[in-house]
């Protein structure tokens, strides 16, 4: 596995011009999904628009770092979290403005105790897709755990701006909001 990262980090090196900018998140049916998310009128409809949005974002444009990715995520699956690390380290350099490569492996970091790198990978999500709510509300876990409730209700506020339908979010939010004013919860 080792060999196959250090030659896929060196191709991507050596041809960046080959390779293609992976963005999936400036898909046009992302805004169009994102409208129907917002005006879905139960927890079904939305659920069934925000499969559609992660669809959208789980595809590349590449066939290589699609199959990386699924092979990462069956890794994560079956507990193999140095394959799955490696094999998410590889998307990332192949495909550094694919957000859904950056959000599995600031989850897999999570997964690992390793928050501050999840939070940088967080970040780099978000920074590429402003909207992923998944990415948002992880943020906000982190910080909450991590006992800054005005940096969690930033980043559960701005999930909710994306995604009203977060399963407890806004229960969340108000629960934050009174610890945050020292109110008994």
């Amino acid at each position: 596995m080792k060999h196959l990262l250090a030659a896929l980090t060196l191709l991507a090196a050596l041809v960046p011009a080959a390779l293609p900018a992976w963005a999936m998140q400036d898909d046009e049916n992302l805004d169009v999904l994102f409208e129907r998310l917002q005006a879905a009128d139960g927890p079904v409809e939305a659920r069934v628009v925000e499969q559609a949005i992660w669809q959208v974002w789980m595809k590349s444009d590449s066939p290589t770092v699609d199959l990386l990715l699924g092979s990462a995520l069956k890794a994560m699956n079956g507990e193999d979290h140095e394959k799955a690390l490696e094999l998410l380290d590889v998307v990332v350099v192949l495909a550094p403005d694919f957000a859904e490569g950056w959000n599995k492996r600031a989850t897999l970091h999570y997964m690992l105790g390793n928050y501050d790198a999840s939070i940088a990978d967080i970040r780099r999500t978000i920074a590429l897709e402003p909207r992923h709510f998944g990415a948002l509300s992880g943020l906000a876990t982190i910080l909450e755990d991590r006992k800054d409730a005005a940096g969690a209700m930033d980043a559960l506020r701005r999930a909710l701006a994306a995604n009203p339908h977060i399963p407890n979010g806004k229960e969340k939010l108000r629960d934050l909001t009174r610890r945050a004013r020292g109110d008994p919860i």
